[in-house]
């Protein structure tokens, strides 16, 4: 059949649509990007949020649109959203002639016979799965940039997250497998690894009893031809010293820390189920500077949790301001079914909450700002991205920025720049979120 995919959500969602679609090209099918010419269409969900659940259920009901307009004869929800709510989706949504949980979507090709057949399939409750290794995987990020999930699920049980009902327990890939992946990236052109898991920092735990995550990063740096190697998802109680003095010592390590921090106040962190507090934080934060002194650290703040005073507010704002993160996502705080917090007394008006997030996110854009205006003058290595026809500049990203999430560096350039290749770029201007400079001649 021809198939047509749309994945929503996360990183690790994205691998998992990846494999899909390894699994189906290797069965024969032919995989389509217009959802027009697709015969099947997956509609992979996100299920983590409130807008994220809103914006998969949209997705399927403009899918399921090919229906009437299209060659559409079978569509199909996978991932976070039909694993949460797949009773619900099955009743509601008849459009739907298979619901699929996030541990049964290896058996992608199965489901679709079975669904050609007219059998209507609902598959979940797996989410502790293990899913086989050497899948087949076909990419969707450019060429030289892969993901490398390194373990999937969680056991921390935040009380504000259903990550772990969604995905299950934390279950890391064993080394070996994680290094064979990696390598066969290698061999096809990937230049920068994005290693992601619900939590890398305990990457290990379970299947080594052990934090483990220094020892794999030491081991992929030897892989010939990875440029970069960039970690997403810190926890900042499993940062150890034995981390940080890996990433400093290696070149290929971008000195890059995602680290979702979620709030500063410990009485709010203790709501929150975080396993850390304000000490424990700026302490590591400051372990990081003085050890990696041009570590980027990025991080994600959740505004209106239930009963967050004013007061408890302002010392937020206090700590940002002072802190200054050099990149910061915030989130308004999202009433999550089947989690503690969903109960949890005082909660927060949405107007109250879209108030708080503004204000963080206004105090971020000026540190942002001053951030990128201090690297006016400096050389920055810069993976091609592409060309902007209107500027007649090419783009790309510097060590100090993740694909997606971050911004840009627009540089001209007096000769063609190969994309997918590093080049040295001078900063001669910024705003808020993107750098422009000219690259040097070699």
């Amino acid at each position: 059949m021809k198939i047509g995919m749309v994945s929503l959500g996360c990183a690790k969602n994205q691998t998992d649509a990846e494999i899909m679609l390894g699994i189906l090209a290797e069965k024969g099918h032919k995989i389509v990007a217009d959802p027009k010419d697709a015969e099947a269409i997956i509609v992979n969900t996100c299920g983590f949020i409130t807008p994220a659940k809103q914006e998969s259920i949209d997705a399927i009901f403009e899918m399921a649109e090919y229906k009437k307009s299209g060659n559409c004869r079978l569509l199909i929800a996978t991932g976070c959203l039909a694993e949460r709510y797949n009773a619900e989706m099955e009743r509601e949504i008849p459009e739907l002639d298979a619901v699929i949980g996030t541990g049964d979507f290896d058996r992608i090709d199965e489901i679709i016979k079975k669904s050609e057949k007219g059998e209507k399939i609902c598959l979940f409750g797996h989410q502790n799965y293990t899913l086989p290794e050497n899948l087949p995987r076909i990419l969707s990020t450019p060429f030289y940039t892969a993901y490398l999930k390194i373990a999937d699920g969680c056991d921390n049980n935040c009380t504000y997250c259903a990550i772990p009902k969604i995905r299950g327990h934390y279950k890391s890939r064993k080394e070996e497998d994680i290094l064979r992946e990696a390598e066969r990236l290698s061999e096809n052109g990937v230049k920068e690894l994005i290693l992601i898991a619900q939590d890398t920092t305990r990457y290990g735990i379970d299947i080594y009893k052990k934090p483990s995550l220094a020892g794999l990063l030491q081991k992929l740096c030897k892989i010939d031809g990875i440029h970069w190697i960039r970690i997403h998802y810190f926890y900042t109680e499993a940062i150890t010293d034995e981390l940080i003095s890996v990433m400093a010592e290696n070149e290929k390590i971008c000195p890059y820390v995602d680290m979702p921090i979620q709030h500063i106040n410990d009485d709010i962190l203790r709501r929150m189920a975080r396993r850390t507090n304000r000490k424990e934080i700026e302490k590591r934060i400051n372990d990081l500077r003085e050890r990696i002194p041009d570590v980027t650290i990025r991080t994600s703040i959740i505004a209106g949790f239930p009963g967050e005073t004013e007061e408890q507010f302002c010392e937020l704002k206090e700590f940002i301001g002072k802190i200054k993160f050099d990149r910061m996502g915030v989130f308004a705080y999202s009433k999550e079914e089947d989690t503690p917090a969903y109960d949890f007394p005082c909660q927060i008006e949405e107007s109250e909450k879209e108030r708080r997030k503004n204000e963080l996110m206004e105090i971020q854009q000026g540190i942002s700002l001053e951030k990128n205006m201090a690297k006016i003058g400096t050389l920055q290595e810069v993976l091609c991205e592409g060309y902007d026809s209107e500027n007649f500049m090419y783009y790309g990203r510097s060590c100090a920025d993740s694909i997606d999430v971050d911004g840009k560096v627009y540089f001209a350039a007096e000769d063609e720049v190969e994309i997918g290749t590093f080049v040295k770029v001078e900063i001669l201007n910024a705003d808020e979120y993107d750098l422009v400079g000219k690259a040097l001649e070699e």
